[in-house]
């Protein structure tokens, strides 16, 4: 069954959160039609680790490329009676030609991540459904609710300047009325006209003071609109807006965010709230404008018109200020003289006029000291402590995705200076930031504003060996910073289990697959270099030291260096077994000892290296001589290995391996991943072909059932490469480690040829 058909048979509120998820840009129809095609490209697409791969834009140009033609070959292909499916689909094959021809990463990415949505939902369909939340209604009432009272307010002033009008009018007629009285000569006559000259003033008395009500009572409605406002807004910036730009930090880690209140809906709220603004603050200025041409005095009376003015126009700089952010965020690790994108974008673009200027975008690299100072200023800091190339650019409206926004593509780092270091921290602790500022006027151009933000956190490295402690700086940030803090402090120790969460994160995102407890158990014995109770307390905690700083015990490399190595040789070399759950991978050697001795001859696991990074090594269940079960353990394999030959191919090769812990047979987890014989490239020869032997070495010679004695005298390779076994006595426990050989290595004598003749 396909995904989206197992996606049709979930809840009706889970389905209501995929199509949210999906967003304006992709039609669901899209999706519906063309399920098997997408799924069969995107659901296991190569791992990238940055977005800017070239390979990575490759294949996402020609999934664009492909997705046009498919789209148009469907809506060709649909039933003559389906004419909106054929409208649907011809009109977003031609909205993807204009929206992503220039960018089709975007597309590419954001089909990915809604492909791993769905499995999530069908594996966690109550953690989908969020769209309950109360406080989303809050807001969309409370959008509602200022609508109409902004229509309420705009009624009133409208009538209140009619009353202005014919008050205006009457004042003018008794002037007229009063000069007119005086010229009269008839005493009668004249005492007559002052009577009606004393009830016309009467009427204008009693109109200015159903006036001044009016006004007093829309002065009123104001207050309560920017009160209204100002709690609406505040719910929309300050927590879902706060809590996307939380989950950009722990997207960096790999988390994929499943709230509701996505950017799309975000940037509804925020225009509604610039329209309700700005609406609310034309108002005001024509109540303040007609009062002052009546030009009457309310000695008693406070005029909350002025400081309703002040706050209304905070609140639009509130806004302003604050929708000005980072969609797409740089590369946290950041390479000099590599290229680089983000995206900037301004959530309320639609609005206030501002995408007919189309404001310029300035990029700058700033360290943790100018951060700290620009936001404690709350000012752009016009330093740099770097040089960027192609740093600035133009916020252009979209009219298809109504978005105003800006890519930057080719940026590169040429130039860093770094600040002085203390003790014993490297250049891969220093952090740094992108700073994006532009200035621009609102409304008529009587308002300007000057706008920033500062970018997540950035550690600049000039060699790939810098990228490992690189990347525990910003994991250990993505995860544990707060939103509030001074830029960029972390805390020096925190709960073993929140860390052990974002690693598992990391590596689900890595990887494809998430650690078992069990896994994660390991993590922590090996992290605190001790045995400990499962599960682990709540009130452990963790030093960034221990993380990523002292050694492991007997070893010259960290906790972090390890898991960073074996995360990185199972994303590039192992996925397909790992997703499969054939690789247990984190688990103690004395332990899968345990395991394996309760089973028969030619079972065996995999796990991790202790001794050797991203290494991998196969224990298995061989017979000693005297018939008794032992424990063996294959020199491990790293990535280096693997550029040569696979772990599925040489399990293959390995003869003495049967079953894969506890009892599958080994081609029925592996096979699909060895290698098919290849053609051979010219006939007129004999083809060959390398494979991995088992060798026994010298100290510890080891009988195998069929296998040739001359093998007893080839000398092992370098045994420092072999995993130690503290605690165990060898000969005792009749547990050793096996080196490998590849086969073309071995002496000719050894070796059966692997020959086949051609018709």
């Amino acid at each position: 069954m396909s995904l989206w058909a197992r996606v049709n048979q979930l809840p009706q509120p889970v389905l209501e959160q995929i199509r949210y998820i999906y967003g304006n840009s992709f039609p669901i129809e899209v999706r519906h039609y063309l399920a098997e095609w997408i799924e069969e490209r995107l659901l296991n697409v190569p791992v990238y680790q940055h977005e800017q791969d070239s390979a990575y834009e490759q294949e996402a140009a020609t999934f664009l490329n492909q997705l046009i033609n498919e789209l148009e070959r469907t809506a060709i292909n649909l039933p003559e009676d389906n004419v909106t499916g054929r409208i649907r689909l011809n009109e977003s094959a031609r909205n993807f030609r204009q929206l992503f021809s220039h960018n089709p990463v975007q597309l590419y990415s954001h089909l990915i991540n809604c492909l791993q949505r769905e499995r999530q939902c069908i594996a966690y369909p109550e953690e989908c459904v969020n769209v309950q939340d109360p406080e989303i209604a809050e807001v969309i009432n409370g959008l509602q609710q200022l609508q109409m009272l902004v229509r309420a307010n705009e009624n009133d002033n409208r009538n209140l300047v009619k009353d202005y009008e014919h008050l205006l009018l009457e004042i003018h007629e008794i002037t007229k009325n009063k000069a007119q009285m005086e010229a009269i000569d008839n005493a009668q006559l004249r005492e007559h006209a002052r009577a009606a000259l004393v009830q016309q003033e009467r009427n204008v008395n009693e109109t200015v003071t159903l006036i001044t009500g009016k006004r007093l009572n829309l002065v009123d409605n104001f207050r309560k609109t920017i009160q209204l406002t100002s709690q609406v807004q505040e719910k929309v910036l300050h927590k879902y807006l706060t809590q996307w730009k939380i989950n950009q930090g722990f997207a960096g880690n790999g988390a994929s965010g499943m709230s509701a209140s996505n950017l799309d809906t975000i940037q509804a709220w925020c225009e509604n709230l610039a329209e309700i603004i700005w609406n609310t603050k034309d108002q005001i200025r024509l109540a303040m404008k007609n009062k002052s041409k009546l030009n009457i005095e309310e000695p008693n009376l406070p005029d909350f018109l002025p400081q309703s003015l002040v706050e209304v126009t905070n609140l639009l700089k509130a806004l302003i200020t604050t929708t000005f952010i980072i969609e797409k965020q740089p590369p946290q690790v950041m390479k000099t003289n590599t290229r680089f994108a983000a995206t900037v974008r301004l959530l309320i673009g639609n609005t206030l006029n501002i995408r007919m200027s189309n404001p310029l975008v300035r990029v700058s690299i700033i360290s943790e000291a100018q951060a700290q100072a620009t936001q404690q200023s709350n000012k752009a800091s016009e330093q740099s402590c770097g040089e960027i190339m192609n740093n600035t650019g133009n916020l252009e409206y979209n009219e298809t995705t109504k978005q105003l926004s800006v890519s930057f593509r080719n940026m590169q780092l040429k130039k860093i200076k770094r600040a002085e270091k203390k003790g014993t921290e490297s250049v891969m602790d220093e952090k740094f930031a992108l700073l994006f500022q532009s200035s621009f006027a609102v409304g008529h151009g009587d308002l300007v504003f000057s706008v920033w933000t500062i970018s997540l956190p950035v550690v600049v490295i000039v060699h790939g060996n810098q990228e490992p402690q690189s990347w525990a700086t910003i994991t250990w940030d993505n995860a544990f910073a707060d939103i509030n803090r001074v830029p960029f402090h972390v805390p020096d120790k925190v709960s073993w289990n929140l860390l052990a969460e974002a690693l598992n994160t990391k590596f689900r995102a890595s990887t494809g697959r998430s650690m078992t407890p069990e896994n994660m158990h390991f993590l922590c014995e090996k992290a605190f270099r001790a045995n400990l109770q499962y599960p682990v307390s709540n009130d452990l905690t963790i030093t960034w030291s221990q993380f990523c700083k002292e050694p492991l015990p007997d070893r010259t490399f960290t906790f972090w260096e390890w898991f960073y190595a074996a995360m990185k040789v199972t994303r590039e070399h192992l996925r397909g077994p790992w997703n499969d759950g054939s690789i247990v991978g984190f688990i103690h050697k004395s332990k899968a000892e345990d395991y394996l001795l309760k089973c028969s001859r030619g079972t065996f696991l995999l796990r991790f290296s202790d001794s050797e990074l991203g290494g991998i090594t196969i224990a298995w269940v061989n017979e000693s001589n005297d018939g008794q079960p032992q424990i063996l353990h294959i020199q491990p394999f790293t990535a280096k290995d693997f550029a040569t030959r696979s772990l599925s191919d040489r399990i293959r090769d390995f003869e003495d391996l049967f079953y894969l812990y506890p009892n599958k047979p080994k081609n029925e987890a592996f096979d699909r991943y060895t290698t098919p014989p290849g053609q051979p490239r010219n006939r007129n020869y004999i083809p060959s072909e390398v494979r991995a032997v088992l060798m026994p070495s010298n100290n510890n010679p080891i009988s195998y059932p069929n296998t040739p004695n001359s093998y007893g005298h080839l000398q092992s390779p370098d045994a420092s490469r072999d995993t130690p076994t503290s605690g165990y006595n060898l000969e005792n426990d009749q547990v050793n480690h096996l080196p490998y050989q590849p086969l073309a290595d071995l002496e000719l004598e050894n070796i059966d040829m692997f020959a086949s003749s051609y018709t």
